[in-house]
């Protein structure tokens, strides 16, 4: 079983404290933690239609002196305990059709992006596309659906000419690449939520050789971003089981950009190099029209 969250534990100290009413209103926070953990004292006390002066109340009897502590250990508590089914299991509860729950996943996902265009700051995907020109090399490490996101990522990176690399296989082949990282090198972690543990190991293990490195995740809190010298943030919310890449691809796209303009004619002398290929050439599929390919006949039938 897993141990129990901060949140949880000041629950169950306090639960001989707490009325029935207030008690209902935690157990109903935790049961629904992503949908109330960005939410305001009054805004939560609208969502269980009570005064925003018994949610004070109430998360004062949890032992939190600041509703800010509340929501800080709430979102913990989400990362902690969000699973496939769980979020699979709650949006089949809701009631609507199936187009209705189409709209509300992209819904989610626009309301990710505006999180990112209105909390990103700038000054900081800058900062991680100047760590990238400095590097001799660079390694993105991304596991499971995150490993898509570090092939993107490494692909944007070896088209603009540095050497990226994000490595698939087995734990071990991972290792063997941290092991050859030096100081010269940086190390790249995209994971989310708790964090997969061989994300994490390989996090540590390259900090632990002075290798410099930056997270991609979604929390202040998480292993990433307590493992790496900086991070980006970019929420991964979603109704739908494998959470939601809108965000943390434009965060990337965002970095691949400053990556571009901090020195624009590298950049140019760089792509000018396959500049033709793009044009014109054998990478792209090449159809003839129908009046001028090979013709079928009908056989006639006797």
């Amino acid at each position: 079983m897993p141990t129990r969250t901060a949140i949880e534990q000041r629950l169950a100290e306090a639960q001989t404290r707490l009325s029935p009413r207030r008690l209902r209103i935690i157990q109903a926070a935790l049961e629904n933690p992503d949908e109330t953990f960005f939410l305001s004292s009054r805004a939560l006390a609208r969502r269980y239609r009570v005064d925003p002066a018994t949610i004070v109340r109430t998360i004062q009897a949890l032992g939190y002196r600041q509703y800010a502590d509340f929501l800080k250990d709430l979102r913990e508590h989400f990362i902690q305990r969000v699973t496939p089914y769980r979020i699979v299991e709650a949006t089949a509860r809701e009631k609507g059709t199936v187009a209705d729950h189409v709209r509300h996943s992209l819904e989610r996902d626009l309301h990710n992006l505006d999180a990112v265009r209105s909390g990103l700051d700038p000054t900081r995907a800058v900062d991680l596309a100047r760590r990238i020109h400095r590097a001799r090399a660079v390694l993105v490490v991304g596991v499971d659906l995150a490993a898509s996101l570090a092939w993107f990522f490494a692909y944007g990176l070896d088209a603009l000419g540095f050497h990226a690399e994000a490595p698939v296989g087995s734990a071990g082949i991972l290792q063997h690449k941290v092991r050859a990282l030096t100081a010269r090198d940086l190390f790249v972690a995209i994971s989310f939520g708790r964090g997969l543990r061989t994300t994490i190991d390989a996090t540590t293990d390259a900090r632990d050789r002075g290798v410099p490195t930056f997270g991609i995740t979604d929390s202040d809190t998480t292993p990433v971003a307590r493992s790496c010298d900086a991070y980006l943030l970019a929420p991964i919310s979603a109704s739908t089981f494998t959470g939601s890449y809108v965000a943390p691809m434009a965060v990337l796209n965002a970095v691949l950009v400053a990556c571009a303009q901090l020195k624009p004619k590298r950049s140019l002398a760089v792509l000018r190099q396959t500049e033709k290929e793009y044009l014109s050439g054998p990478r792209w599929y090449d159809q003839a029209p129908a009046d001028e390919g090979p013709r079928r006949t009908r056989r006639r039938k006797s």
